[in-house]
């Protein structure tokens, strides 16, 4: 098999596992957090790191939001099992980065591992986020290719793949919808939410030797509201029409 076959199907076969990629980071953030040494570290630079990794998540949940909100039917967008693409987007965020959605992800995920405050793991999830992302928009774009020719090699020369060319931002076609984000981020919410609570609790453990019940509260009650908003969110999606959208995903 010729080796730009070979990526386009690895590619393929990794588009379709990539929901698991987070239950990769939940398992290797338990001995990152162990060898952290927080014991060396001064609490003040310990909570502003902190609170960057959070920032940075946010960051990532807002490029997500408004991807999502942008995005008219019939694009590409959240496909689980093969690539889907009726039409080529590259107005909104599309216009400045070719995987705005991508890079949601990693900014959401860095953030959630930054808050670990293991700075070699920051390093190491970022080239594992790179190359297993690599092979998965390099088959997007070889389908993206061959579905829309030359329409689809100039809006690559003009916006890059992964980091934002500002300067060639270009209005969406279709105003924001922040029903479509609610129908369709509930989920990435709700992980990124359990992410660093799952954190938290490791970081507690790591720092007192053992699980003190008074850190149990705060945890369980952040816990509970944002599984309660995903609930009743996908409950809305799934049994109702109130979310329901023409002309989006």
């Amino acid at each position: 098999m010729a080796l730009i076959h070979s990526f386009e199907s690895s590619g393929n076969w990794l588009f379709r596992r990539r929901s698991y990629l987070p239950l990769i980071l939940f398992l290797l953030a338990i001995p990152a957090v162990f060898t952290a040494g927080y014991g060396l570290m001064f609490p003040l630079k310990a909570t502003l790191i902190s609170w960057a990794g959070i920032l940075i998540s946010a960051i990532g949940l807002a490029v997500r939001s408004y991807t999502i909100g942008t995005t008219p039917q019939g694009t590409s967008g959240r496909n689980t099992e093969e690539q889907v693409a009726e039409s080529l987007n590259s107005t909104g965020i599309y216009s400045i980065v070719r995987h705005p959605l991508y890079l949601g992800n990693y900014l959401m995920w860095i953030g959630i591992v930054i808050y670990t405050l293991n700075f070699s793991f920051v390093i190491i999830v970022s080239l594992m986020y790179w190359l297993y992302y690599e092979r998965i928009m390099f088959a997007e774009e070889r389908f993206l290719e061959k579905k829309f020719g030359q329409a689809y090699l100039d809006w690559s020369l003009k916006a890059p793949a992964f980091i934002p060319a500002f300067k060639n931002f270009i209005p969406p076609i279709v105003p924001f919808s922040f029903i479509s984000v609610l129908r369709r981020e509930y989920s990435g919410f709700f992980a990124t939410v359990l992410g660093f609570v799952f954190v938290d609790v490791l970081r507690n453990i790591s720092i007192n030797a053992e699980f003190e019940k008074k850190y149990i509260p705060d945890q369980v009650i952040v816990i509970v509201l944002a599984g309660m908003l995903t609930l009743i969110l996908r409950t809305l999606k799934h049994n109702t029409n109130l979310l329901n959208e023409s002309g989006r995903s």
